[in-house]
Order: C-alpha cells, then sequence, then structure tokens
C-alpha cells in the first residue's frame, strides 16, 4: 500500500427521519469550516431505519439543492442505486448538479440496496421498480458505468447495446462542468463490485466496522487493479463511519484504524437529531484529533 495522502474529512447526513431546514442548517455550517471538505446525502426512497413511515427525501432533487445553498464543499450521494433510476437519465441529473455546484460533485454509485437490511428492499415494489437479483444488478452496474461516462465526455451521440440497457442515439448536452468527467465514486464491499471499482472508480467506498475486512478488501481490490494493469494508488480509498456524539473516543479510534489501512477519505455519518453546531463538534472533537 502506497503512503496515505493527508486525509480528507466529510460527513454524511442521511435524509430520513428529519427536515430539509435542519439538513440545510448542519450544511451551511460545514461550507464555513475548511477542515470538513465534502458533504454527503444517501439514496433510499424510504426510510432504512426508525419509523419505516417517516420522511424520507429524495436524494438527487435534495442534493441540487443543497448544492445551490453551498459554495465549497464537494458533495455527493453515498451511493446512488443504480437500481432506481436508467444510466443515461441519471446522467443528466449528474451533470445538472455539477452545473448547479460550479464543479464540485463526486459521482457515487452502487449496485444498490442490498437484501439487508429489509427495510431497504421494501422501497423498489412501493416505486414500482423492478428488483434484479444480484448477478444481474452487478452486471447492470457495469453498464451503467460505461453509458454514464460515454455521455459525460463524447461528442456526437451514440448506440449501446447492452445486456441491461439499450440505448439509440444516446448523447449529453451539456456536458458536466468537471472534465474529463466529475470523479466516480463507487461503492461496496463485493468481489464482483470491486472488479468493476477496479475498471471504473476513481475512489472506492466502504463502510466501515470490521477493520480486518476492510484490510482484506482493499487488498483484493489492490489485485483486481493488477490484474488490469492498473495502479491501484490511482483508486483513493474512502471510508464511511458512524459517528457517536456521546462516545467520540470510539469514533476517534475508528478513523485511527482506517487512516492506517490506508484509507484517506473519511466520510463521517452523522445521526439525527443534529447537535446544535454539530459540525464545529465535528472539526473540533474528531477531525482536528485524528488528521
Amino acid at each position: 500500500m502506497p503512503p496515505t495522502p493527508r486525509p480528507r474529512f466529510g460527513i454524511m447526513t442521511a435524509p430520513m427521519q428529519v427536515d430539509y431546514q435542519d439538513i440545510l442548517c448542519v450544511w451551511r455550517e460545514a461550507d464555513t469550516i475548511p477542515e470538513i471538505e465534502h458533504a454527503w446525502l444517501f439514496d433510499h426512497l424510504m426510510p432504512i431505519g426508525g419509523d419505516p413511515d417517516g420522511p424520507a427525501h429524495e436524494g438527487w432533487t435534495l442534493l441540487s439543492a443543497l448544492a445551490a445553498h453551498t459554495r465549497r464543499l464537494r458533495l455527493g450521494l453515498l451511493v446512488t442505486s443504480n437500481r432506481i433510476r436508467p444510466p443515461a437519465l441519471l446522467a443528466k441529473i449528474a451533470t445538472t448538479v455539477d452545473i448547479v455546484s460550479e464543479g464540485r460533485l463526486d459521482f457515487g454509485i452502487g449496485v444498490g440496496s442490498r437484501p439487508s437490511p429489509p427495510q431497504a428492499r421494501r422501497e423498489y415494489p412501493a416505486h414500482g421498480l423492478p428488483f434484479l437479483d444480484t448477478p444481474q444488478a452487478v452486471e447492470s452496474l457495469a453498464e451503467a458505468c460505461t453509458v454514464i461516462r460515454r455521455l459525460w465526455t463524447e461528442e456526437k451521440p451514440f448506440d449501446f447495446h447492452g445486456t441491461h440497457h439499450q440505448l439509440t442515439g444516446a448523447f449529453g448536452n451539456p456536458k458536466p462542468v468537471q472534465r474529463p468527467h466529475p470523479p466516480i465514486l463507487i461503492g461496496g464491499r463485493s468481489s464482483a463490485t470491486l472488479r468493476i471499482v477496479a475498471e471504473h472508480a476513481d475512489l472506492w467506498n466502504i463502510p466501515g466496522g470490521d477493520i480486518d475486512d476492510v484490510r482484506n478488501r482493499s487488498a483484493l481490490l489492490d489485485r483486481y487493479c493488477a490484474e488490469i494493469g492498473r495502479d491501484p494508488a490511482s483508486i483513493t480509498r474512502s471510508i464511511h463511519l458512524a459517528v457517536s456524539y456521546d462516545r467520540p473516543g470510539v469514533t476517534r479510534q475508528a478513523i485511527g484504524e482506517a487512516i492506517d489501512a490506508g484509507f484517506g477519505h473519511i466520510v463521517l455519518g452523522l445521526p439525527a437529531p443534529y447537535p446544535a453546531d454539530v459540525a464545529r463538534w465535528v472539526a473540533d472533537e474528531l477531525i482536528s484529533t485524528s488528521g
């Protein structure tokens, strides 16, 4: 594993069981704190925790609004479910957010909700969306990454005839602000997903927890990169860590372990309700003692 650069810290505010104004307040505060460099939402259409009938805001719509109210933070979804939107439509949505944010989008994408937690599975039939089995969903993600990149970069219409996605006369206009395209972050831990990461991703994100498993998954990604002739160091290692307001020492320990394992992109998940001045608390209590 090559030397890890200076850690880059961010926050994640799951847009469920919380009001828009509460999330906006946190993001506006974080936008003024240089130690916090990026901010994220998730992509679920119904709550996956707490009251199953509680509020859940659509991620990309909310992200565009937050982009318009911030000036510095890089921003994205951790991660977009490829099962919810066709890739050409998703490319158009993401381009719009990159334009609104003046080039601050990190494009997060993954296979989509796993069968666990069970609350995540119900949003598909509830919205009339198909739920492909895992092998098909992984194949669909690989095709989606190819289609989205081409829509962002190619200057003429093209056709695409994949197993899961068929496009005729596909063309993206306008293009994203960032060139050649916004950084692509792929989230997941399965072997099949890691092969897609090796081919397509600029950043790879994995949920924290078992640090030994995290290290093993990172080593597996190194191996897959070597198999296709890609430098593993060209993929930034990102990890999502849950924050404990009551036990910040536990979070600081998890941050230290992640950095030692070669993860230089740290996403700190903030549970709602948010304490007053939570972004400043994150910077003072977690980041300043860990970077």
